[in-house]
């Protein structure tokens, strides 16, 4: 009996690709609890697919041959189980115990240190300080609202969705100075759980110093979730950048004073549209969101979305994006966004639930909890763009920010 026995992998990102000539599938760990990677040829494709913890080495290397008409033996095949297991990919008691680990220290950190800082944004305060300032001062001025309650901000890099920030952050200037705390909902880009509310009683650093979580509110939506289900993916927010970019701008608008905030990671609600069900009669959800406003009565609340919009083009596994495409894509875009000016989270899920996820809109669950949060509002569109995420100028990424105030 192989030590490989029924081995199953864990949930993975995977791309294809050709590395040196030869077509292999890259395995992403969404955790990423080991600094190297895996690439495996696509011909191993069909032996990957048996790593659902129901076969047998010698099962895996019979239904290979069966399917390829290629030989391999079981020490082949036990030597690449043997190397993804030294990644953490298959699901088992070694990647049960790096993760214990992980979370462990996550949480013994005196806050989450920032993912991206020196990477995707300045490390140094004062040259973020200077980068965030250019983009204030490359687009046109605002009117600070004077009253708000809510915003939807993007999570796309600086380089490309700067301005849409800058013109956002504007506009929500008084809203986030005089906020006594404030609600994120941030899209989970690796959960597995469709769904999932995951929060943290962890503090959310930023280069600008420390953001305290606002610990009575989360234990309020543990409260709801319960513990096991509330942090059974809570690992996530080590690495995830839907917060952090948020939070970064945030703390620059309040010129750097901290603030209580209720960091939230959201999985998809993906389920949703295949399913027939809707958000709004999920009970969970519902509850979440009841114990959210009841934990924050009588403060002033901030609750912010942090989404993108469409992803389309062969960055994203969907056609590539032609100039008549790119219109339609905008088009597309603000028949979306009008239900969500007018407020109407259902309204918005309708059109998600047409288009059956079509357009890859990975806001989409933080835009309707913050939607329903909010309640009677009306939105203003800040800024709008259509940021290029290939080198071929295929691929879009579409980003808007968004201002709400109590409806009139």
């Amino acid at each position: 009996m192989s030590n490989f026995d029924y081995a199953k992998l864990r949930p993975l990102e995977v791309k294809s690709f050709v590395h040196d000539g030869q077509p292999v599938f890259y395995l992403r760990d969404p955790l990423e609890l080991s600094d190297r990677y895996a690439m495996v040829p696509q011909i191993l494709g069909t032996l990957l697919a048996t790593l659902d913890g129901q076969h047998t080495v010698a099962e895996m290397r019979q239904v290979f041959i069966q399917s390829t008409g290629q030989l391999i033996s079981e020490t082949e095949i036990e030597s690449l189980l043997g190397q993804l297991d030294d990644l953490y990919l298959l699901n088992n008691e070694n990647f049960a115990e790096i993760k214990k680990y992980a979370l462990e220290k996550f949480r013994a950190t005196p806050h989450r240190p920032p993912a991206l800082a020196g990477l995707s944004y300045p490390a140094d305060p004062a040259a973020l300080r200077r980068e965030l300032q250019a983009f204030m001062d490359a687009t046109p001025p605002v009117e600070p609202l004077a009253h708000g309650s809510g915003l939807f901000c993007p999570h796309i890099d600086y380089a490309r969705g700067g301005n849409v920030y800058a013109q956002l952050w504007k506009r929500a200037r008084k809203p986030a100075q005089t906020a006594e705390v404030v609600v994120i909902f941030a899209t989970d880009h690796n959960s597995f759980l469709p769904g999932q509310i995951t929060p943290t009683r962890q503090n959310y650093a930023t280069p600008f110093g420390v953001l305290p979580t606002e610990q009575s509110v989360v234990d309020a939506v543990v409260n709801v979730l319960g513990e096991e289900n509330a942090f059974a993916e809570e690992l996530n927010h080590r690495r995830e950048h839907s917060i952090e970019l948020v939070v970064t701008w945030l703390q620059f608008i309040r010129d750097e004073k901290p603030v209580p905030i209720v960091p939230i990671l959201v999985g998809s609600f993906y389920h949703f549209i295949g399913n027939g069900q809707r958000p709004a009669d999920d009970r969970q959800l519902q509850a979440v969101l009841s114990a959210v406003k009841a934990a924050t009565a009588g403060r002033r609340v901030l609750t912010v979305a942090s989404g993108d919009l469409a992803h389309l083009g062969p960055a994203f596994d969907t056609a590539p994006i032609t100039p008549a495409l790119k219109t339609a894509l905008k088009q597309d875009d603000e028949r979306m966004l009008a239900p969500i000016i007018a407020g109407d989270a259902d309204g918005f899920f309708d059109i998600i639930r047409a288009e059956r996820g079509a357009r890859n809109v990975c806001g989409t669950a933080p835009f309707y909890l913050t939607l329903k949060m909010l309640g009677r509002v009306q939105g203003e569109v800040t800024a709008y763009d259509c940021c290029i995420a290939d080198e071929n100028e295929t691929s879009f990424v579409s980003v808007a920010g968004i201002v709400f105030d109590e409806a009139g």
